[in-house]
């Protein structure tokens, strides 16, 4: 196993990506690409002890910034180090690509480069949530798309079982439509639309609607909303996270046990779904240990041929939905 690591992208790069892959290279097997000014990145890897043949250098000597426009950037900064990053994956050199830059470069990388999956119009990206029995939720879309139909909706509630059952090994994944209450009727105009074609669709275990309130209550196993929700309800479980953390240790002056399990460096990376290829989104603050699970995350996707199960649910997808608009003819 190869994967590719933009060691430019995020606020702490290179030093905590080095720092990252390093670690990831010590604790597991298989090998990484560091993609970056290759000189610079010598320098970061020098005072570590690793196996040097597991770590491999390609030269990029540009960075993409969280404040540019990516659709443009992409065209102007060819040598970027997350278009060569991606590049290495499209060529069959690694298998998977790790970032912690800009969101938005690394979606439109994984578009124009490695291109989408058949039928997917838009790729989500995928997050898990701890929730009250132990386990994880999905949370689909985190930020990839703030605009969405509702057909687009139904792709996030296929891709996001297919992650869940194939990642998270949940048998038949409860999937649910965040909205506003959790009567039928209720939601604007794009959750309503959604909530019916999900509700249609037998290849899908729709439970319904679910409240914000109830994200972490085991409900469901999979929460589907469009980008613009869902990275609201991400970083606002993260200030909150922060909020309430900083209370407990003021008042107790330590923090209980559980809330690692609220820590996003624990988690390290959220997979792009529906795209020809494997793109890991990490947060753009990582450190290392956050790098470090990132990575892990890309090579679980790896392992589990992440996919070729997609491809394989999205032909069930297209009979399910041909076998019904027959029914209907």
């Amino acid at each position: 196993m190869r994967i590719a690591v933009d060691a430019m992208g995020g606020d702490h790069a290179p030093s905590e990506i080095v720092a990252g892959a390093v670690q990831w290279v010590q604790h597991n097997e298989g090998s990484l690409i560091l993609v970056g000014p290759t000189t610079q990145l010598e320098k970061e890897l020098s005072p570590y002890d690793y196996d040097h043949a597991r770590i491999e250098l390609a030269e990029a000597s540009q960075v993409i910034g969280m404040e540019e426009s990516p659709a443009q950037a992409l065209r102007r900064k060819k040598d970027a180090s997350i278009v060569v990053a991606t590049k290495l994956v499209k060529e069959g050199k690694a298998e998977a690509v790790v970032s912690c830059g800009s969101t938005g470069a690394q979606m439109a990388a994984a578009i124009f480069i490695l291109g989408r999956l058949p039928g997917i119009e838009r790729p989500p990206i995928a997050t898990a949530l701890p929730n009250s029995k132990g386990s994880q939720t999905v949370l689909i879309d985190v930020g990839a798309n703030v605009d969405c139909r509702p057909r687009q909706l139904l792709q996030f509630g296929l891709l996001g079982s297919l992650y869940a059952s194939s990642v998270l090994n949940k048998p038949q994944p409860r999937v649910a439509l965040i909205s506003n209450g959790q009567e039928e009727g209720k939601g604007n105009q794009l959750t309503l639309e959604a909530y019916a074609l999900l509700k249609n669709h037998s290849s899908l275990n729709f439970v319904g609607n679910i409240e914000g309130r109830e994200l972490f209550a085991d409900q469901a196993d999979v929460l589907v909303c469009d980008g613009f929700v869902g990275n609201i309800v991400l970083k606002t479980i993260e200030g909150m996270a922060m909020f309430v953390a900083q209370g407990i240790s003021r008042e107790l002056g330590k923090l209980p046990n559980f809330f690692a399990e609220l820590d996003y460096t624990q988690y390290g990376g959220a997979p792009l779904l529906g795209i020809e290829g494997i793109s890991i989104v990490c947060h753009g603050s990582s450190r290392r240990e956050a790098v470090y699970h990132g990575i892990c995350a890309a090579a679980d996707c790896v392992e589990k041929g992440i996919i070729e199960l997609q491809k394989e649910s999205l032909i069930m997808l297209e009979k399910a939905i041909s076998n019904q608009n027959n029914q209907e003819g």
